[in-house]
């Protein structure tokens, strides 16, 4: 099943059923525009078979911007090296994508020169954490068309979709959590007030790009990470939604496809997803796959794609490989290096336990 193609309900054909997945990697410069390991690292996936090519989360406004070397999509400058990008990647045949993002309380200060701000203000015993503002009405109508002018510009620059992110706690799953935004004034509260910030930049998005481009969202079912008050049944009703507003796949960040539910532990997640959705959507799934045989049995309970992230960087020839005879970490810095991983990528791997070898 991995090897055959798949067409999203935008009429678009996908090569192949292997994502490469959006994944934070330093890679481009200072102010945003392209970085040449940026574009190196994403062409060697491309050129190794992966069947859609995500770029890392794209910044859609400078006030979101959430580490160095962050790609930006928030102004017409970038739509130079975007567009380098996007032609280098569709040169073998793989479906071009970005993914749009905005930090929220996770940007960083120190990187945009101005305040966080969120749903609503709160704080965590994390050290060093600087509890948000409470978002404007402005704030909001701001940043909605900001995604949707993000979303022209990488129509302009040649990509043939966007992936929204609402997962990992950043701003649209910030809204979305029960415990991040108790607003009252319709853009919280209950699951339509939590919703309707995603739901209203997915509106804007798909009314601003052709009918062929395709559109998906990114979500966190359940907590994990900085996910935080993310309810199960909450975020099924929400990707519902979502395809009423015309999404053409709903991506589930899982993190471990073999878990089973917290709210249910007798429960998988990818049946409850696909058994909620249009057979016409398509459900991309994520989380610790490795080889050939796992991914096939993610299809296999409900997922129509696969999205790899770790496996990726350590297999760029992945959807190539014949059995599952797939590399592992830990690696060193120079078998990376020959993997088309950058040295800032690599000391960004380093965070990952026994990822990288010393």
């Amino acid at each position: 099943m991995l090897a055959l193609p798949l067409t999203l309900r935008c009429g678009m054909t996908i090569p192949n059923r292997i994502a490469l997945a959006a994944m934070t990697n330093l890679q481009s410069r200072p102010d945003g525009l392209l970085g040449e390991d940026e574009l190196a690292w994403l062409a060697r996936r491309a050129d190794g078979g992966f069947g859609m090519v995500a770029t890392c989360a794209a910044y859609v406004g400078l006030d979101g911007k959430a580490w160095p070397g962050e790609l930006g999509i928030d102004r017409d400058e970038c739509l130079e090296g975007l567009s380098r990008l996007a032609a280098r990647l569709r040169v073998p045949g793989a479906i071009a994508m970005v993914q749009l993002f905005h930090g929220g309380v996770r940007a960083d200060p120190a990187l945009t020169g101005e305040p966080t701000w969120s749903a609503s203000t709160w704080s965590e015993d994390v050290p060093g954490f600087v509890p948000p503002r409470a978002a404007t009405v402005d704030d909001i109508a701001r940043v909605i068309d900001q995604f949707a002018a993000a979303a022209v510009r990488a129509q302009r620059a040649g990509f043939q979709g966007v992936e929204l992110h609402g997962a990992h706690g950043y701003l649209l799953s910030q809204f979305l959590s029960r415990t991040m935004n108790p607003r009252t004034d319709g853009w919280g509260g209950d699951v339509a007030g939590r919703a309707r910030l995603l739901r209203e930049v997915l509106r804007a998005v798909r009314a601003r790009v052709p009918a062929s481009f395709a559109v998906g969202v990114r979500l966190s079912f359940e907590d994990f990470g900085q996910a935080r008050g993310m309810d199960l049944d909450d975020n099924l009703q929400v990707a519902r939604w979502l395809v009423d507003d015309g999404a053409d796949f709903i991506h589930a960040s899982m993190w471990d496809v073999s878990r089973m539910t917290a709210k249910y532990p007798d429960r998988h997640l990818l049946p409850r997803v696909r058994a909620a959705l249009p057979a016409d959507v398509a459900v991309i799934a994520a989380g610790k796959i490795w080889t050939h045989t796992e991914g096939e049995a993610v299809l296999a309970k409900g997922a129509d794609m696969i999205a790899l992230g770790r496996a990726a960087i350590l297999n760029p020839d992945w959807p190539k490989l014949t059995d599952d005879r797939v590399v592992r970490p830990p690696m060193t810095r120079a078998a990376l290096n020959e993997r088309v991983v950058s040295p800032l990528f690599a000391a960004y791997l380093t965070k990952w336990k026994n990822f990288v070898a010393d």
